[in-house]
């Protein structure tokens, strides 16, 4: 029974990176396939930040299943079968297609962390994207030169006050440390601090610094939130009044 008992005051963390890895087809593999119309081939995943020393695969390092379940990808309606229930790592489901939507994301954690599954929204990218925020579509020999395109979001899983029997599994299994900065350089457009958003070419990995920026963004983002709440709700607070004096003025 002390197995279930909750640890309370304590807070433990994995972190975990979400997104994808795009590729352009080459003219030979889209007249291959059955829809030629594909220009692309895509691989979307839920992964340990950190990456294995010189691999080609963003993040990744940790096997996640010690408190990770299954994970299930929402894919566009058009897909056949567009829920993908993934049981077992790697978490992740690999496609072609030609055109950017939203996956939905929802990660079920092991029946002993007596943890509800959680939800993330990731924005397919099959293309480097500009400053402004605008999809960058260079012809097919030029995208094939760049080399994948890669966009993933560093997020952190926090479990508050975790039984002890779970607890003893996460700490008997320590995430990979992530460097403190990029062990080889890599030509990647950062378009927010913290992320890997549609990269161009190159394998990009996570680092300590980035870990602290995205951090600090994530702080200032719920700061912001805070404060628009607080707006709103002496807003709402003044109008609940105004509206009591005039219900008092047409009862006189």
């Amino acid at each position: 029974m002390a197995e279930r008992v909750r640890q309370r005051g304590i807070s433990i963390y994995r972190p975990i990176i979400y997104g994808n890895t795009a590729t352009v087809l080459t003219q030979e593999e889209r007249n291959a396939l059955s829809t030629p119309d594909h220009t692309h081939k895509w691989t979307v995943a839920v992964r340990s930040a950190a990456s294995a020393p010189d691999s080609d695969i963003v993040g990744g390092a940790d096997d996640l299943s010690y408190f990770i379940k299954r994970v299930t990808f929402k894919l566009h309606e058009t897909y056949p079968n567009p829920t993908r229930n993934v049981d077992k790592p790697p978490f992740e489901v690999s496609e072609t297609g030609w055109g950017e939507f939203e996956i939905q994301i929802r990660i079920t954690f092991v029946p002993e962390s007596g943890e509800k599954a959680i939800t993330f929204y990731h924005h397919l990218k099959l293309h480097p994207w500009t400053v402004a925020g605008e999809p960058e579509i260079p012809p097919l020999e030029e995208a094939l030169k760049l080399g994948p395109v890669h966009s993933w979001q560093y997020d952190e899983i926090v479990f508050n006050d975790p039984f002890q029997s779970f607890l003893q599994t996460l700490l008997a299994h320590p995430p990979t440390p992530l460097p403190k900065s990029k062990r080889r350089p890599v030509p990647f457009h950062v378009a927010n601090p913290g992320s890997l958003e549609a990269s161009k070419g190159g394998v990009p990995e996570f680092t300590a610094d980035m870990e602290k920026e995205e951090g600090e963004r994530l702080e200032t983002a719920k700061q912001a939130v805070i404060a628009e709440t607080d707006k709103w709700r002496g807003l709402l607070i003044e109008k609940e009044k105004e509206l009591e004096r005039l219900k008092k003025q047409l009862e006189s």
